[in-house]
């Protein structure tokens, strides 16, 4: 009897050993990061290449504009960490890039969604039928760091990304004003009339805009759109933490990651606003209202915290974002795993509360997109481009700082930031 209970305990140990709870950070952050870009690589259009929006999409084959930029960064971070090989990883930005090149453009601008099967806009709303210029920011942000990537051994291929960049009529979205505008359509004009402004994930829009070779804006219209809304200048302390830009409480976080995945926000100033001190700071109020808990939500704590738009099991897709209703118990995932460029032991914690703690919540390409322990089932067991490739450019940015370096070697944009005020200091 007693061998018995030796021995049982002795294999115990030898599980425990080699169980996945042995993991290092790095040897987890390898496996959520090669799940996560399986979303893009084993999920994508097998017609196009791009990037569903959904695995749940009731509209039937739809792809998106910005998540499949995402997505391009995410490929390139599959192929340099060896998950495939340079090969493939080019040959899947072709398909990509081959798609982009036949689908329909508006003044050089992609819609926000496509049908992969009918190759044709798909409407994202009753107006919103023809060119996102926000949506199009995000792609050519995957775009000029695929470009830099591919410029030393397939310059071909490099030229046809550049020529996509270069087709983008960002000033004529000004309608001539001294502001950007998100929307035109062939059928509606600018009927939607949406002004992009900010703080908020549109920045990047204007940063490609103005340091666009072809169709560039103005300093004077960045500085007269995007930082008149009444969101933009904060300054106000948040669990003693101080915000200096966006609205109460910092809003979701995919407004510190959207426009960052390329750009590099350490060491980015502007003379008013230090970007990564900023987005940590986003970052920290999320999990110290998480802490606080004012609404006594199940499992917010340390290790369960991070707000944004994202699928929930209440009302479908919503912002989850702390001080409004829509914060209902929902953690999102991305929120803080994609900030682990800010904040890397305290994502870190979530990482892994999530995966040892909640196992249902890890799924084929990932974990899924969002959480609520009050709800039933907890886990929503979707999955959305526009959030999982945030997920895994920041991962691969914290771990090597990959794609920032690529999107930052383009003499576009280096050239580019100064004309719009932007500096670096001490950047890494």
């Amino acid at each position: 009897m007693k061998s018995k209970f030796f021995l049982v305990i002795a294999g115990a140990l030898c599980l425990a050993c080699s169980s996945p709870a042995q993991l290092s950070d790095d040897e987890l952050l390898d496996v959520v990061e090669k799940a996560t870009i399986g979303y893009f690589t084993d999920f994508a259009d097998p017609a196009t290449g791009l990037a569903r929006e959904r695995n749940n999409d009731q509209n039937g084959n739809i792809v998106t504009i910005g998540g499949s930029g995402f997505g391009m960064m995410a490929v390139i971070a599959g192929a340099e960490r060896g998950y495939y090989s340079r090969k493939e990883g080019v040959r899947r930005i072709e398909k990509m890039v081959e798609s982009l090149e036949k689908l329909e453009r508006f003044h050089g601008a992609w819609a926000h969604w496509y049908n992969a099967d009918t190759m044709k806009p798909f409407s994202f709303s009753e107006f919103d039928d023809g060119g996102d210029l926000v949506e199009t920011a995000f792609m050519v942000q995957g775009l000029l760091a695929a470009r830099q990537w591919l410029e030393e051994d397939n310059f071909p291929l490099a030229e046809r990304c550049h020529d996509l960049w270069l087709g983008v009529e960002w000033n004529w979205y000004t309608q001539g004003t001294d502001s950007l505008y998100w929307h035109w359509s062939k059928n509606y004009g600018f009927k939607m009339n949406h002004r992009i402004s900010g703080y908020d994930e549109t920045l990047i829009t204007y940063i490609l805009a103005g340091c666009s070779p072809s169709y560039p804006i103005s300093r004077e219209c960045y500085e007269a759109s995007y930082k008149t809304s009444n969101y933009y200048y904060n300054g106000k302390e948040y669990y003693g933490i101080t915000l200096p830009l966006g609205m109460e409480l910092g809003g979701p976080l995919f407004f510190s990651h959207y426009s960052y995945l390329g750009l590099d926000p350490r060491g980015l100033k502007d003379g008013h606003t230090d970007y990564f001190e900023r987005n940590k700071a986003h970052t920290l109020i999320h999990r110290a209202y998480a802490m606080d808990n004012p609404k006594g939500h199940e499992g917010y704590g340390e290790d369960f915290w991070g707000f944004t738009s994202s699928d929930d099991p209440y009302v479908g897709y919503c912002s989850h974002h702390p001080g409004t209703p829509d914060e209902n118990g929902t953690v999102s995932p991305t929120a803080a795993i994609s900030s682990i460029v800010y904040t890397p032991e305290e994502s870190m914690k979530v990482i892994r509360h999530l995966y040892y703690d909640m196992p249902e919540s890890f799924g084929p390409y990932g974990f899924y997109d969002a959480i609520n322990l009050g709800a039933e089932p907890q886990v929503v067991d979707h999955y959305l481009a526009i959030d999982q490739g945030p997920e895994a450019v920041m991962i691969e940015n914290y771990r090597s700082g990959l794609l920032w370096k690529l999107f930052m070697s383009a003499p576009e944009i280096q050239e580019g930031l100064p004309k719009l005020g932007f500096y670096y200091e001490n950047n890494n």
